[in-house]
């Protein structure tokens, strides 16, 4: 389904989209990107919090490392303080490219069992979708960011994978 490579290149593509998005919300007022727009995360940061949340929800069970606190309902509010917030981000990210870039093929194989908080119930699934979820989820929430900072006055970067540079130092 996936490879190894492919986690590589989509865990660099998050990172060097995060940092854009990001940088152009901290371009914004504070009340710019803490007001509601109508998404389901309701605000730019809210949504930027939920995106963070969900890498971590995922991270923890690919990597076993620490699940953040709370559930999707409060996810918005996971990190209310803006630079906070984005030191976090940036430290998430460095641990999604570090993960992706210590992957084989192997890791990928076979099932994922975690408790699903939004079902409430025991999921098994394999692992390979679960990755490929994560990026996915993570692409879908940056698109609704990326509507929102154009509609505040903000200017992203382009977001086409094909043009991400590659000589970009992944710190």
């Amino acid at each position: 389904m996936i490879t190894p490579e492919y986690c590589s290149v989509m865990a660099r593509y998050g990172r060097w989209q995060n940092q854009s998005l990001v940088s152009a919300a901290d371009a914004l007022p504070e009340a710019a990107r803490n007001a509601d727009r109508g998404a389901f995360f309701g605000s730019i940061a809210g949504t930027l919090n939920h995106l963070l949340w969900g890498d971590l929800i995922w991270m923890s069970r690919f990597d076993g490392g620490a699940a953040p606190s709370g559930g999707i309902d409060t996810s918005a509010a996971l990190i209310p303080d803006w630079q906070m917030f984005q030191a976090r981000r940036s430290e998430v990210d460095a641990r999604i490219v570090k993960w992706a870039d210590l992957l084989d093929q192997a890791e990928l194989a076979g099932d994922l069992v975690w408790f699903s908080g939004a079902l409430n119930a025991k999921v098994t699934k394999k692992k390979a979708l679960c990755v490929a979820h994560m990026f996915n989820h993570a692409t879908h929430h940056r698109g609704q960011i990326h509507a929102m900072l154009t509609a505040a006055g903000a200017r992203p970067d382009d977001t086409d994978l094909f043009i991400m540079p590659e000589d970009q130092t992944w710190q």
